[in-house]
Parts: structure tokens; C-alpha cells; sequence
């Protein structure tokens, strides 16, 4: 009897050993550039329905980068989240994110806002349109990216500097649309009709329009969005001076671009975290940002803030947005040739 006794003593610990196991491993450790105000909540309903604790760490984009390569195989992180496909890239091309595979994705998220070989998926869309001031600019002198280099602008256009990965992703999908030489002409001629040098965040370039140092300026949806409908009073007049046009709409259409997220090469919880970017894809999550957050849907059939609907419908770049990962050396090049500071 006595080994029966230890037999069964040893099936219990095997038993208890594989519980413990699984409730340890109930969690899912997560590296964000979005602030936790912008995701914290969609978290805890993930933990909620899932019973899967969310470790959540901050930072800069460029920041945790750096530091999922310094920890290596050591990093405790099981997805990166950040803003802008160019740094996605940067991600994997460091070989810091590892491919997944899910049938539930690859029908959530269209193809133009996914890596093709699922290194990261998109799970919000903001676009990068033209705005105008609106007693002083006529939307019918308005058509395209490329006509900002016309003489007519010369002296009108704010923009942030080249080494913001917006304006940098926005130079990558005109090289995959146009080509390197005339990309290189257009931006030479931007450069020559900005109203000062690019300096400031979006929000700098909206406030600097409605201040009249420019007529024009180049921003996310966003940005613009939050001015309207924050609580900052001189945010907010500024932006009322303001209107968008959504340019490119004869071709290409307007340059988009996502957060997303993917799985670090190195996740130790890879099942919890490949189930973490469902639920970010989910309905539920895409309803959220898009109320809270002022973000496109990437998934179809989830409305827009009403904010955002009162834009009217736009024509969106179709794009695949790994382009602009694989062209961003190419556009940051250029953009320096240019003498685009």
C-alpha cells in the first residue's frame, strides 16, 4: 500500500505543481508609448473578462525600445505597444518582436494596417490631413501634399521638424507613391514655404496658425480633436480658427498611420499577450479608443466619435503601412537634403 500511498502523494503535487503554475502565469506584461490614461481602462476590462493580470510600464517610444534591447532575452515584457508604424518596424527590424498567427486578427484588422508576416497588428488609425485657417485660407486652393510646394504657400505652412516619425512616415508613403526624385523636389519646395523653422509638437503647429504666423499647418486627427473638446480654453479657440481639409482625395487619398502592437521576440506569456491584442482589436476596445481616444477604428463597422464624424467621410492611403517602416531611412535621408530641419 505504502507505494500506491506515494504514488497518488506524487499525482496531488504534480496536480497542486500545475495550479500554482497557472494561476502564476495568469498575468501579461505589457511595454506602452500610449500613457496609461489612454489604456488603463481597456486593461481592466481585459483582466476583468480574462482573469489576467495586466503589467503595465510607460514610457517614451524610443525609450523602451532601448530597453527591450538592452534586457535582451531577459526582458520581462510580452508586448510593445507604440504609436506609428515606422517605430513598429524598427521593432522588428531589431528583431525584438516575434510573428504571430491569428485567424482572429487576420479578420479584424485589414490587411494595409497589419505587418503581412504578423510581427504587429494596428489597432488604432489617425489620420495626418491639411488644416487651414478658415477666414483666411479658401479649401478650393487646397488639393494635395504635393501642392504645398507650390509658390503660392510660400511663407504659409507650419510642420514639425523631420525628426518627428509622423512627418517622417508621412515623406516614406509619398516615396512609395512617387518615387525618391520627386519626392526630394516636393520637399525641398515645403521646405521653402514653411512660415518658420519647424519647431513644437501638432498642437504647436494648430496654435501657431489660429496665432497668424501661418495660414497652414500639417497635424494628426487627434491632436486636433482633443483641442476641440478639451478643457483648455485657449486650446480650444485656437482650434475653432481652424478647419481640415482632407487632401489627395483624386488619388492616393489622405496619409494614415496606427498604434499597434506586437509580441516581443522574448515573451514569456505569449499565449496571454497574443490574447491581449485580440481583445485590443475587439469591438469593445475599438468602440473605447474611438470615443476616448479621438482615433479611427482600424476594424470595420465601429463607428467614429462624433467629433470625428462631423469630418465627413474621407478617401484613406491603402497603402500597406510596413512601407513606411522599410522606406523610413530612405524618407529621413531625403528629408535632410532637403535642408528639412
Amino acid at each position: 500500500m505504502k507505494p500506491i500511498k506515494f504514488a497518488a502523494s506524487c499525482v496531488i503535487s504534480v496536480l497542486l505543481l500545475t495550479i500554482n503554475t497557472s494561476w502564476a502565469t495568469a498575468e501579461v506584461n505589457l511595454y506602452s508609448a500610449r500613457k496609461e490614461a489612454l489604456i488603463k481602462p481597456l486593461l481592466d476590462k481585459f483582466t476583468e473578462q480574462t482573469g489576467i493580470t495586466v503589467n503595465l510600464v510607460t514610457g517614451k517610444a524610443d525609450a523602451l525600445l532601448t530597453r527591450l534591447k538592452s534586457e535582451g532575452k531577459n526582458t520581462p515584457a510580452d508586448i510593445f505597444l507604440t504609436t506609428d508604424a515606422g517605430r513598429l518596424h524598427r521593432a522588428e527590424a531589431a528583431k525584438l518582436l516575434q510573428p504571430i498567427q491569428s485567424d482572429l486578427l487576420n479578420s479584424s484588422v485589414p490587411k494595409a494596417y497589419r505587418d503581412p508576416e504578423g510581427y504587429w497588428y494596428g489597432l488604432s488609425l489617425r489620420a495626418r490631413p491639411i488644416f487651414y485657417v478658415k477666414d483666411k485660407v479658401k479649401p478650393s486652393s487646397l488639393s494635395t501634399y504635393e501642392a504645398l510646394a507650390n509658390s503660392e504657400f510660400k511663407g504659409r505652412i507650419c510642420i514639425r521638424s523631420s525628426g518627428n516619425i509622423y512627418n517622417q512616415s508621412l515623406v516614406a508613403s509619398m516615396i512609395a507613391a512617387e518615387g525618391d526624385a520627386k519626392t526630394e523636389t516636393w520637399a525641398k519646395g515645403l521646405v521653402g514655404n514653411m512660415a518658420r523653422a519647424p519647431k513644437g509638437g501638432d498642437r504647436d503647429q494648430i496654435k501657431a496658425a489660429a496665432a497668424g504666423q501661418c495660414d497652414i499647418a500639417v497635424a494628426n486627427t487627434y491632436y486636433f480633436a482633443k483641442m476641440l473638446s478639451g478643457n483648455d480654453a485657449a486650446q480650444k479657440k485656437a482650434a475653432e480658427k481652424l478647419a481640415i481639409f482632407w487632401p489627395n482625395q483624386n488619388g492616393r487619398g489622405a496619409h494614415v498611420n496606427i498604434s499597434g502592437a506586437g509580441v516581443t521576440a522574448h515573451a514569456k506569456h505569449k499565449d496571454n499577450a497574443v490574447q491581449l491584442i485580440e481583445f485590443l482589436a475587439s469591438e469593445e476596445a475599438q468602440a473605447w479608443y474611438a470615443q476616448v481616444n479621438f482615433e479611427y477604428p482600424v476594424r470595420d463597422g465601429v463607428k467614429a466619435s462624433e467629433i470625428l464624424q462631423q469630418w465627413g467621410d474621407f478617401k484613406a492611403d491603402s497603402l500597406n503601412l510596413s512601407r513606411l517602416g522599410d522606406l523610413n531611412s530612405n524618407a529621413v535621408m531625403l528629408m535632410d537634403r532637403a535642408g528639412w530641419k
